[in-house]
């Protein structure tokens, strides 16, 4: 399920959410959770990382949505966003994970090792 995340290095993951929703509930009996983040563009790459809920504010830090807004949105659009979802602040909660395990993958070099390769073999000569 596509979620808005922040992160800082040496942070807590924050992801927000709605208080009645699945993920809610499943998050609170849990009490742990893993994030994926993939990048999706060629070459693509991805991280993901788990741990355990360390805390839950309810309801949401007013603070807390227009940093995640901002972050995916540009200033107008996040000011806008914010105003036409302001009942949000009432029926989001916010769940923070302190991160124990990291998994990358980035397809860089694997993807390096495959370039050119339409034009160097037999094939292409002929």
């Amino acid at each position: 399920m596509p979620v808005w995340y922040a992160y800082e290095p040496g942070g807590e993951v924050v992801v927000e959410t709605g208080r009645e929703t699945v993920k809610a509930r499943l998050l609170h009996a849990a009490g742990r959770f893993s994030l994926c983040v993939q990048d999706e563009r060629r070459p693509y790459r991805y991280v993901s990382v788990e741990g355990p809920v360390t805390g839950v504010e309810d309801p949401v830090d007013p603070a807390v949505r227009e940093a995640l807004a901002h972050r995916y949105l540009d200033p107008d659009e996040a000011r806008d966003y914010l105003a036409a979802t302001v009942a949000q602040l009432k029926d989001d909660i916010v769940f923070r994970m302190r991160p124990q395990r990291w998994r990358t993958a980035d397809f860089a070099a694997f993807a390096a090792d495959f370039a050119g390769t339409a034009t160097d073999g037999p094939a292409a000569a002929g």
